[in-house]
């Protein structure tokens, strides 16, 4: 068996995100459909993580095992030609047998793109959230620091049905991955250890007509960025205070937080391992 890792690249506009639903159309779904067609395998790949609808990814990772005799160098080809044109294999390799996508993971970078400008190109509407109301940036770009390090984000994560049975394999196979991590911002006997997550930079910057968050971390919760983003939002209309954001950080209650921000600005960048 060889285990191949793919670097994908995807617009996810037209999908019910990566994982695999009934009925829908996920990136994960389109890939092993693929991959079936190609070498006759029933296999599912796993990606470094489910993006959710509507979210893009520049470089999503995956990896699948394979007895396929195919040629390395052949499977980006093949596997683009029988892709939906709206995801692309940029690379093929092959991988450790230990190497697992999600669980080898070390760190994430996200991006989000908000459009600042009047009236947004028809062309970018599907890759940004058009926001032209008045916004302080400079007190967005302060309240972005105050994330970096070590935290408990409770507040800024959705309820995720799976996440119990994902806690349960991960505490399993990679007991020491939240080793040494410990929150600056609340009592340990309050800590959900599995909501812990560093962040290594946060930041905000102006592209243009474009106002775009950079996030870099060694993981992060089931619509984690987009809660950031949307209580960010809330940070520069004045309704939130930097001081009300450290609150809210510190509160471990999703109801604190501001809203979800919408999936069509956020993109995946990189993963590391």
């Amino acid at each position: 068996m060889r285990n191949l890792k793919l670097i994908l690249s995807y617009d996810g506009t037209d999908f019910a995100g990566w994982q695999v639903q009934s009925g829908r159309a996920t990136v994960q779904g389109a890939l092993a459909s693929a991959i079936g067609r190609l070498s006759g395998e029933n296999v599912l790949p796993q990606g470094s993580g489910r993006t959710d609808a509507g979210v893009h990814a520049l470089a999503q990772v995956a990896t699948f095992q394979t007895a396929s005799t195919i040629p390395l160098e052949n499977w980006a080809l093949a596997l683009n030609h029988i892709l939906p044109p709206s995801i692309r294999v940029l690379e093929v390799g092959e991988a450790a047998d230990s190497f697992h996508a999600r669980k080898s993971a070390t760190a994430k970078t996200y991006r989000y793109r908000m459009y600042r400008g009047s009236t947004c190109p028809p062309f970018l509407a599907r890759y940004v959230w058009h926001y032209p109301f008045p916004l302080d940036e400079a007190t967005m770009v302060a309240a972005a620091g105050i994330i970096v390090g070590a935290h408990d984000f409770t507040s800024f994560v959705a309820v995720d049905p799976e996440r119990v049975e994902r806690m349960a394999a991960d505490a399993e196979d990679c007991p020491d991955r939240f080793e040494g991590v410990k929150p600056t911002n609340v009592k340990p006997n309050h800590v959900k250890p599995m909501n812990v997550r560093t962040i290594f930079s946060s930041t905000w910057a102006r592209e243009g007509e474009e106002l775009v968050y950079t996030v870099r971390g060694n993981g992060f919760l089931h619509h984690m960025v987009r809660n950031l983003v949307g209580t960010f939002v809330l940070a520069g209309k004045k309704s939130v205070s930097l001081e009300d954001f450290r609150r809210i950080l510190s509160a471990c209650d999703r109801s604190a937080a501001g809203p979800t921000a919408p999936a069509t600005g956020l993109f995946l960048v990189s993963v590391e391992y």
